[in-house]
């Protein structure tokens, strides 16, 4: 089945570290951007990319951004209706809000939860006020926990927040502490994403004014917009893991950990060569091979939209080797590691007759794994993720 994939640009403030497509809230704006995504969710089955009598079938809708909490409740249901109306969505579809916990009164989330929000996922990013700060994050610790506890008390099937380490000022005894603060809240699924310095984002030229460069040992002089050293962050990836193995998760992916039951759903479709519809601006779609995605700018995406112009652009047909060389690049990001018969079967390749001579020197040092049909990359070996799954690419 299909995943949809919802894309809300808005934010109330900009993150110091992030390189999403985003802009500040415009209630304007706003209110002409959900109009046109509403109408391209309900003009798409009959676009040039799905051209057929029939929409397909979808069990997941994912509300992304940008701060999708941003919407209003009735917003929400519109675009809810919308992909119900278009799409054969499935009575038990996994239907996800990020949220942020600044928007996340308990009014809110009773309108999201009645809207057909079923699965939240929360940005808290750090438990540590000083981090959040630093991130420009507008919640305080205690605000995280307080939406967490509401979302939860609201009814929600699954409740999961991001986190981040290797964030400047961080030691590996404040992202214990994250990491316990999170358990201690008993969410169903739990992101663990290591910061990425993009080279237009604040932080980095915070960071650079301050003479700090990314993988540096702590200088003095810097202060708190230091980062460790690149093995303390591999060690403080492998000790959360294991704090949350102790913990009752169970890791599926290579950021991701969930309780059983609650993988995201609509994101195994990335990494299990799914296909996905994509909307709003800058939003991306994989159909049956086909790779397309719309338009970046909101204004423009709206104006086109209105006019009843076309907002994809950049269509590709992926050649059947790229198809084979995508799904041994995401399937290996998953802690299960990709079925060799299931490649052979599906793209008429055998990945280990392939590719086996270039992956053997990562076999020898225990980076990568092999069980069988199965192959895939132990803990140690995710954290070299890029290097080794360079060979697909």
């Amino acid at each position: 089945m299909l995943g949809l994939y919802l894309h809300i640009p808005f934010c109330q403030a900009i993150c110091s570290y992030c390189n999403f497509n985003r802009g500040l809230l415009d209630p304007n704006l706003k209110r002409r951007y959900v109009d046109a995504l509403e109408r391209e969710i309900r003009e798409s089955p009959t676009g040039p990319m799905l051209a057929g009598p029939n929409p397909r079938s979808a069990d997941t809708i994912f509300f992304g951004g940008g701060t999708p909490s941003l919407l209003e409740p009735e917003e929400v249901r519109r675009l809810i209706d919308a992909c119900r109306d278009t799409y054969a969505v499935a009575d038990a579809a996994e239907i996800t809000l990020e949220t942020n916990p600044e928007t996340a009164t308990p009014e809110r989330l009773a309108g999201f939860r009645d809207a057909g929000v079923n699965r939240l996922s929360f940005g808290v990013q750090s438990f540590d006020d000083g981090e959040l700060q630093r991130l420009g994050r507008l919640h305080s610790s205690e605000r995280a926990r307080t939406a967490v506890r509401d979302a939860n008390r609201t009814g929600f099937r699954s409740v999961s927040f991001d986190l981040m380490f290797w964030l400047p000022g961080q030691s590996p005894a404040s992202w214990a502490r994250t990491i316990e603060d999170a358990v201690a809240l008993d969410p169903d699924h739990l992101s663990l994403y290591l910061l990425e310095l993009y080279p237009n984002a604040p932080l980095k030229e915070t960071m650079a004014r301050a003479g700090v460069s990314g993988g540096a040992t702590p200088d003095p002089a810097a202060g708190v917009w230091a980062q460790s050293a690149d093995d303390e962050a591999a060690d403080m990836y492998l000790d959360a893991l294991a704090s949350l193995d102790q913990a009752g998760y169970e890791q599926y992916e290579i950021s991701n950990v969930a309780k059983p039951g609650h993988q995201s759903r609509h994101n195994l479709k990335y990494w299990q060569s799914g296909d996905w519809r994509g909307f709003g601006c800058g939003a991306h779609s994989t159909v049956g091979g086909v790779r397309w995605k719309n338009l970046a700018s909101t204004g423009d995406y709206v104006d086109r939209i209105a006019q009843n112009a076309p907002v994809a652009i950049d269509q590709t047909i992926l050649s059947p080797r790229e198809r084979c060389e995508e799904a041994l690049f995401t399937g290996l990001r998953l802690a299960t590691g990709v079925n060799r018969q299931h490649i052979l079967s599906t793209h008429g390749v055998d990945p280990w007759s392939q590719y086996g001579d270039q992956l053997a020197p990562f076999q020898a040092s225990g980076l990568v794994w092999s069980k069988g049909d199965r192959f895939g990359l132990s803990r140690p070996g995710m954290l070299l993720a890029n290097e080794i799954l360079s060979i697909f690419v």
